[in-house]
């Protein structure tokens, strides 16, 4: 296995290298963000473990411009940051998996491992159908190039539209994914959401991209309709 550490505490990196060295794996070392994000670029790595606090370029940054570079290599985010909305920040931005530190060496190698055997598919920070487009990170959403405001409700259902575009997705499951796990209401309150949706996405375009499947549910389509 081959790994790509970007850490700039030299001490913790060398400690971490000479750990992951000893469980038989191959281990390149940055300091930076820009040195790290040429590595990740030019060389091949099964793995990378990325701190968030770096000097010339942060890890949010550098697992960014990862994804835009269609560099599915997965990636761990290692940190001192250990809030839920940083969590958030880096898994929007095509993060795989967070570590907060002071953390268990254990721990760590068993995940690189599980990402390892996960695979790298692809994870487009931007959610695209059509001229239809979602940004998760700065939750910019455009149709035909004209800016769509949406409430918090409506962006989560048609990120998870998007997310999952092509397929018929049943009133439970929207339920389950996009309103509170403690939700109890009428699962109408799809519908409601769902006609919102449709009139700031699709109405004012001439478009059709949520579709109704009868007795099953909703599809976008992935052309955007």
């Amino acid at each position: 296995m081959r790994v790509l550490l970007i850490e700039d505490e030299v001490r913790l990196a060398e400690t971490v290298r000479r750990g992951l060295v000893a469980e038989g794996m191959l281990v390149d070392v940055a300091h930076d963000g820009d040195q790290g994000l040429f590595a990740a670029q030019t060389q091949g790595y099964d793995v990378i473990v990325l701190d968030i606090m770096l000097p010339k370029r942060n890890g949010y940054d550098v697992c960014r411009d990862l994804r835009a570079s269609e560099i599915w290599t997965p990636v761990l985010i290692l940190t001192a940051k250990d809030g839920e909305y940083d969590e958030v920040d880096a898994f929007d931005l095509g993060a795989d998996d967070y570590l907060t530190k002071p953390f268990s060496f254990v721990v760590l190698v068993a995940r690189l491992r599980s990402l390892v055997r996960r695979g790298a598919p692809e994870r487009p920070t931007l959610l695209v159908a059509g001229d239809l487009s979602l940004d998760p990170a700065t939750r910019e959403v455009l149709r035909a190039g004209q800016a769509v405001s949406l409430t918090p409700r409506e962006f989560g259902l048609l990120q998870y539209l998007l997310r999952h575009r092509g397929d018929v997705l049943s009133k439970t499951e929207i339920l389950d994914n996009v309103w509170d796990l403690h939700y109890d209401g009428a699962d109408n309150v799809v519908e409601v959401y769902v006609g919102y949706l449709r009139r700031k996405i699709d109405t004012p375009f001439g478009r059709s991209a949520i579709e109704t499947i009868r007795g099953a549910g909703y599809r976008l389509a992935g052309d955007g309709g």
